[in-house]
């Protein structure tokens, strides 16, 4: 990252002004617990044995012997991180491309890098779009997630557009 145009952790209050190319920022740490997993599971009904069977002869036989979350969970984790930050400013949450790098596990303590890829105005004042490229990063420092979402944020010469 560009000590420069490091804003080191995310603030309230961002809007598209403070965001040119190439700005990184990183969220605040979440551990993923055992509770979470649970509810995401039964919310969103992945009875998948993967993720919802915690019997320690079973897991033994499974490619990944530890309580695995869903990499759905582990993106909807990253979104809570980042987004307060876009709270005041953001418009519209616009769609993303995901990949899921590795696993993710209960008990893992994880956080956001992004970096601005792209900002632009758009065709009605007030407005442009930044696109950022996010990293989960898990306690290991190893990245699991990587999502560039695509946002419609206010200026800050017009807050109420």
């Amino acid at each position: 990252m560009n000590a420069k145009q490091d804003l080191l952790k995310l603030e309230v209050d961002i809007y598209w002004d403070d965001l040119p190319v190439g700005t990184c920022f990183h969220s605040r740490k979440r551990t993923v617990t055992e509770t979470d997993l649970v509810n995401f599971v039964n919310l969103a009904w992945l009875g998948e044995e993967l993720f919802a069977n915690a019997d320690p002869e079973d897991r033994a036989a499974m490619p990944i012997t530890g309580r695995v979350v869903p990499g759905a969970l582990t993106y909807v984790f990253a979104e809570g991180l980042t987004t307060p930050s876009f709270q005041v400013a953001g418009l519209a949450f616009l769609g993303t491309s995901l990949e899921i790098q590795g696993p993710t596990l209960v008990g893992d303590t994880l956080h956001v890098q992004c970096e601005v890829i792209e900002q632009r105005m758009t065709s009605k004042p007030g407005r442009g779009l930044v696109r950022t490229r996010n990293l989960v990063v898990n306690q290991h420092g190893k990245t699991v997630l990587t999502y560039c979402p695509l946002r419609l944020m206010r200026t800050r010469d017009n807050p109420h557009a």
